[in-house]
């Protein structure tokens, strides 16, 4: 009987398949570095829009429990929360229903950009 080896096999990857898994993976990379970079914007613009809506409500919150309804009319100013200026415009008017004040609540940063707020709440009229 003669020794005879059985054909000799390549195991292992060639170098044309190793540089096409190359760029399949980095392909994959750059598509998470970019998504990763749009939640990092999305939520820098989220967190200014809540911020803007907390603004909002507590204006709303002080139009609707003053002793006073507010008069008809246009009024304006400005307030600090989580440490920057918010512009605010409050505008009082009458509603459909003659008994019910309408109160359209504006909020938007004093030095621009992002993180913008719209409200309206109801109170009783003055009579």
């Amino acid at each position: 009987m003669s020794s005879a080896r059985p054909p000799f096999k390549e195991q292992g990857f060639t170098l044309i398949e190793m540089l096409v898994a190359l760029a399949i993976f980095s392909l994959a990379a750059l598509a998470l570095l970019r998504l990763g970079g749009a939640t990092a914007a999305n939520s820098a613009r989220l967190r200014e829009q809540a911020i803007a809506e907390i603004v909002a409500r507590n204006l709303a919150v002080e139009a609707v429990t003053d002793p006073e309804p507010s008069a008809f009319g246009v009024a304006t100013g400005e307030m600090v929360n989580a440490g920057r200026r918010w512009r605010w415009t409050r505008t009082s008017g009458r509603s459909p229903e003659a008994r019910i004040l309408q109160i359209d609540i504006q909020v938007a940063p004093a030095a621009g950009g992002p993180g913008r707020a719209h409200l309206i709440v109801f109170r009783r009229a003055p009579l």
